[in-house]
């Protein structure tokens, strides 16, 4: 008997462990975003460099998975929002879409980020992760997901950047 594995979703999740007097400045980054929120355009910051660097090496050494950025965004949300399910891949260009969609706490506690999955026949599947300062997730572009601010009275600011592996064969 053999086993052929045709299909995986895996996330990928944990701190963005920066080594020492290299860590990131998320006040600085959470000002970004806020900039972002003004102009629709994110500015060019160190900050963002050093998270979206450190997300392209660790794939490329823990994982072996090679990839470049397409997209950067910023968002607030307000206490209790709960967004409307996202995708983020792009279903009509799917040869210029995106594989991955990263979400970084910058200013985040109290958070969920729930991805929505079918395994097989059992259909519309669920995870739930917490998501807080520090801690990056990461997963397929395919899934649908939504965030969650369970927060009371702060606003949750998370940078997403969504990836793309240069080296797939796309028809």
């Amino acid at each position: 008997m053999h086993k052929k594995v045709l299909t995986e979703q895996a996330i990928y999740y944990g701190d963005l462990e920066m080594p020492k007097n290299f860590e990131i400045d998320r006040p600085s980054l959470g000002l970004d975003i806020f900039k972002f929120g003004i102009t629709n355009k994110f500015p060019v910051s160190k900050e963002l460099d050093k998270v979206n660097k450190y997300i392209i090496e660790y794939l490329r050494a823990k994982y072996n998975i090679a990839v470049v950025n397409k997209e950067i965004e910023g968002f607030m949300y307000k206490p209790g929002e709960i967004t409307k399910p996202v995708m983020d891949i792009d279903f009509q260009s799917l040869k210029d879409s995106v594989d991955y969609t990263m979400l970084y706490g910058v200013g985040t506690e109290d958070c969920d980020i729930t991805i929505l999955y079918d395994n097989n026949r059992n259909k519309q599947q669920y995870h739930t992760i917490s998501l807080t300062h520090n801690k990056f997730v990461m997963f397929p572009s395919s899934n649908m997901y939504f965030i969650h601010n369970n927060q009371k009275e702060n606003l949750n600011i998370i940078l997403k950047i969504t990836y793309r592996e240069p080296d797939v064969i796309r028809s």
